[in-house]
């Protein structure tokens, strides 16, 4: 593995955000807004986080919008190497945590082949910001002592994840950019051996003053995201599945809310 020294005239971190509101972001990440030349974040980023930054500080939007190609990463790991190169303190500002699905290998890896380090400034997950608005804990010593966080939309080319598997280990699940195949996912699982019974839990934008939360099962789970229009970015917790012959009954799904 190759070490990269950082350049003595540029600092770059990928900093996390955090998801929703903007004091969900750690001091550390404040520090590191107050200290950068340049900015460049994305879409799900609270603008109130931008007011952080000192004032001469150059912000630069290059959020994805599902769709829209107008950002690529490739585009994007230029930007960061030539700010880099140019000797500027650089912050690239993501919602959520830098390492949770959130591109970062790429980023980093752009800027280690251009001869600069990268830091990593950890954030709140959205996970674990949808237990939250829940007001419950991801795991728990009895029931569930595993936690699978899983991207719902694989990259393209990638394989498909193994559901059929995560239902035999009977973990709880954080199912990341899950909406548009939830359906699939559901199905997939429920063929692993999930009953179709399993609660499970939407939060969409958790974190957000505007979080909504709706209750469901698997087998319903489809039906429900369309019945309440349920809308990116949401998280789908998926209570730890039980084997559709599973002799114990399973509390009834509370009712949709709103937050």
């Amino acid at each position: 593995m190759t070490h990269v020294s950082p350049s003595p005239t540029a600092r770059i971190s990928l900093v996390g955000a955090g998801p929703g509101c903007a004091d969900l972001i750690t001091l550390r990440g404040v520090r590191r807004l107050q200290e950068a030349d340049v900015i460049f974040y994305d879409r799900l980023v609270d603008p109130e986080l931008l007011a952080l930054a000192r004032p001469g500080a150059e912000r630069v939007f290059v959020g994805k919008t599902p769709g829209v190609a107008a950002w690529s990463q490739a585009r994007i790991n230029r930007l960061l190497v030539a700010a880099a190169r140019a000797g500027k303190r650089v912050v690239r500002l993501k919602s959520g945590d830098p390492g949770v699905f959130g591109r970062a290998t790429e980023e980093i890896a752009a800027l280690a082949e251009a001869g600069f380090a990268a830091e990593i400034v950890p954030g709140v997950t959205a996970a674990s910001a949808a237990a939250a608005e829940l007001g419950r804990a991801l795991t728990d010593r009895a029931s569930g002592r595993t936690l699978a966080i899983v991207s719902g939309h694989p990259a393209t080319g990638a394989p498909p994840v193994d559901f059929a598997a995560l239902a035999r280990a009977e973990a709880t699940l954080a199912i990341y950019m899950g909406v548009a195949r939830a359906g699939e996912t559901a199905r997939a699982l429920i063929a692993g051996g999930a009953a179709p019974a399993t609660p499970v839990d939407i939060v969409e934008r958790a974190g957000a003053p505007d979080a909504r939360r709706v209750a469901t099962t698997l087998g319903a789970l489809e039906a429900a995201i369309r019945a309440h229009g349920v809308r990116n970015p949401a998280i789908l917790l998926v209570a730890p599945p039980r084997r559709a012959d599973a002799a114990a009954p399973l509390p009834a799904p509370v009712p949709a809310l709103a937050g």
